[in-house]
């Protein structure tokens, strides 16, 4: 279980929000929604350990993150914004890269099977910097087939993705759930897990 309480944040002298409090449990889905600047994308990062709060407590399995250290950032995957891929390296390399990064072992067949899974047949050894926005960001996805994190916490996963991939993302998060894993994300596009209750939580500019 992750759970936070009385959270608060900044950016520079201007508080984002204040007294966020929320629990997720496993096989539980979270949307964080709110205008442009209410701190979505900072409450992220927050929980990923990326920035410190100004007050509260985020706790995983009863203890505090903070005390917890690596143990509990192992059990996490997080995809921001940037893809984090490198351009000069193929999708299959970038994969197996990252998988290892996090502590997962990715032999080729693994990695190749994984990608193809994600739409890159065909492209899994080409560099990334030749392939579409699109394809990119399926690269930078593929990580949630391989890895062991039961915490997804995913910011804008959907961006530059067609429709057939954006279903794909729900049906990824669909199993990730069945499988008693959590996830928490922010969207400006819909996306639909099928069986699944949808949890929000709205942050508003202060």
């Amino acid at each position: 279980m992750l759970e936070v309480r009385n959270l608060a944040c900044s950016r520079g002298d201007h508080r984002l929000f204040s007294g966020l409090g929320f629990a997720l449990y496993p096989g539980q889905i979270l949307q964080i929604q709110g205008e442009n600047g209410s701190g979505k994308t900072s409450l992220l990062r927050t929980l990923c350990g990326f920035i410190q709060p100004d007050e509260g407590k985020i706790a995983w399995c009863g203890e505090d993150v903070r005390d917890l250290g690596e143990d509990y950032y192992a059990q996490m995957l997080y995809l921001g914004h940037l893809n984090a891929i490198k351009d000069e390296l193929s999708a299959l390399e970038n994969l197996r890269i990252s998988a290892g990064l996090s502590g997962t072992e990715l032999n080729e067949a693994e990695a190749v099977s994984a990608l193809r899974r994600m739409g890159l047949k065909g492209r899994e050894r080409l560099p990334t910097k030749v392939l579409s926005q699109g394809q990119r960001r399926r690269v930078a996805l593929a990580r949630l087939l391989v890895g062991r994190a039961r915490l997804w916490v995913l910011d804008e996963p959907l961006t530059a993705l067609d429709v057939g991939a954006v279903a794909l993302i729900g049906d990824l998060i669909g199993e990730h759930l069945a499988r008693q894993g959590m996830v928490i994300f922010t969207t400006h596009q819909p996306l639909v897990v099928s069986g699944m209750e949808m949890r929000s939580l709205s942050l508003s500019a202060l």
